[in-house]
């Protein structure tokens, strides 16, 4: 693979592709939507909803996490993650940016 030159792009563009890479894989997906229904989760709950291994539901978990979708406090043994709502408004605002600046415009293909 070649090298990546995101030092030509400004933090909030790769701050975004960050973000929008980690939601691209469907058990990301899906982890949010579990997220969402209980408003909060513990790992071992998510191997329960989430048909992967253990480890691999782990590692979704913390590219989810390294992009700032969700967020991760420690209670007891277990690790207790929430959506972080900050990361997921400025995805919001972006892509409503994009909306309003196409919305009305003549399609070009």
């Amino acid at each position: 693979m070649g090298i990546s030159k995101t030092d030509c792009f400004t933090d909030r563009q790769n701050a975004l592709a960050q973000q929008f890479k980690a939601l691209s894989h469907p058990a990301r997906i899906a982890i949010v939507e579990h997220i969402l229904r209980v408003n909060s989760c513990i790992c071992s709950d998510l191997v329960e909803e989430i048909p992967l291994a253990q480890s691999t539901v782990s590692l979704h978990l913390r590219e989810l996490k390294n992009a700032g979708i969700i967020k991760g406090s420690i209670e007891g043994n277990s690790l207790c993650y929430c959506l972080n709502e900050a990361v997921l408004n400025e995805l919001r605002e972006y892509i409503s940016d994009i909306l309003n600046k196409i919305s009305g415009k003549t399609e070009c293909c």
